[in-house]
C-alpha cells in the first residue's frame, strides 16, 4: 500500500492537532511537519518535499500570511508540486481554490469521511499516473531532433477579438479592479477582462508579483530601489512600487541577478 507523507500548515494550533489526530487514523498517511506561518510553511516544504500538503487559506492569524499566493509560490521553485488540499471554514472560497488547481478542498472541521474519500482520490490518481508512466516506456523511440522552445504567446480574448501579445513584450500587469491592464516595451497597453490574481497563477519566470496591484517582468527591471520601495523600468520614466508583502520575491530577483553573469561596483 502506498504510503502519503503530509505537512500541516494552519495559523491554528487546535486546528492542526485535530487534523492530525484525524490523519493518523490512517495508515497511508505519514506525519512530516507542521508551520503556523507563510515562511516557516515553505522551508519544511523544501526541507521534506511531503506528498500532500494541507492547507489554510484564511487564517485568524493575518500576519501569519496564509493565502492561495502560497501555492504560486511553490510553483515557482518546485518542478513537482505536492497535492494540495485547502482546510479552511470559508466555504465561499472553493472557487478560488480550484482555480489554484488544488487536489481537493474540506470545510473545518476535518471529519474522517473527508480524510476517507481524499485517499480513494489519491489511491485512484496514482493508478492513473503509474498507467500513463507505463505507457511512455513503451512508446516507440522518437527520431532524434532538435527541440526548439518556442516564445510564450497570450491570447487577449475580447467579444471575438483575438489579440496575440508575445510574452517577451510585457513590461508589467497592473490591476484594474476586475481587469488588468498590460503594458507593453513599445508603450502601448492592453486590457484584459481576468484578475491580476488569475495572471499570477498561470504564468511563471520572468513574471514575479512585487504588489497587490502589480506583476512585473524582471527582465525590464533597470533598477531596484529598496529605500523607495521602487522598480524601474527600462526606456521608460515608470518607477512600479513593491510593497512588503511581496518583498522576498524582490530579493529573489535581486539574487537572481547576482547569479549570472554579474560585475558589482
Amino acid at each position: 500500500m502506498k504510503k502519503y507523507s503530509y505537512i500541516i500548515i494552519d495559523d491554528d494550533g487546535e486546528s492542526i492537532l485535530k487534523t492530525k489526530t484525524i490523519a493518523d487514523g490512517f495508515s497511508e498517511l505519514t506525519f512530516m511537519a507542521s508551520a503556523m506561518n507563510y515562511e516557516e510553511g515553505l522551508n519544511l516544504i523544501f526541507e521534506h518535499k511531503p506528498a500532500i500538503i494541507f492547507l489554510e487559506i484564511a487564517p485568524q492569524d493575518l500576519s501569519s500570511n496564509l493565502s492561495l499566493s502560497f501555492i504560486s509560490e511553490l510553483y515557482r521553485y518546485l518542478s513537482v508540486v505536492p497535492k494540495i488540499i485547502i482546510t479552511t471554514s470559508k466555504k465561499e472560497l472553493a472557487f478560488d481554490a480550484i482555480q489554484y488547481g488544488v487536489f481537493d478542498f474540506v470545510l473545518k472541521p476535518i471529519q474522517q469521511i473527508d480524510l476517507l474519500k481524499i485517499m480513494l482520490k489519491l489511491d485512484k490518481t496514482t493508478l492513473t499516473e503509474l498507467k500513463n508512466e507505463i505507457a511512455s516506456l513503451v512508446l516507440p523511440p522518437l527520431e532524434t531532433a532538435q527541440i526548439v522552445e518556442k516564445p510564450l504567446i497570450l491570447c487577449i480574448k475580447s467579444y471575438g477579438d483575438y489579440r496575440y501579445i508575445n510574452a517577451d513584450d510585457i513590461c508589467y500587469f497592473q490591476a484594474d479592479n476586475n481587469s488588468t491592464d498590460i503594458y507593453l516595451s513599445s508603450g502601448e497597453m492592453i486590457t484584459a477582462f481576468k484578475t491580476l490574481k488569475h495572471f499570477e497563477f498561470v504564468l511563471m519566470n520572468p513574471f514575479v508579483r512585487i504588489h497587490n496591484s502589480y506583476i512585473i517582468n524582471k527582465n525590464y527591471i533597470s533598477r531596484i530601489h529598496n529605500g523607495h520601495s521602487v522598480c524601474y523600468i527600462k526606456n521608460s520614466t515608470k518607477k512600479i512600487p513593491f510593497s512588503k508583502t511581496y518583498k522576498s520575491n524582490v530579493d529573489s530577483i535581486i539574487s537572481d541577478f547576482s547569479a549570472g553573469n554579474y560585475l558589482e561596483l
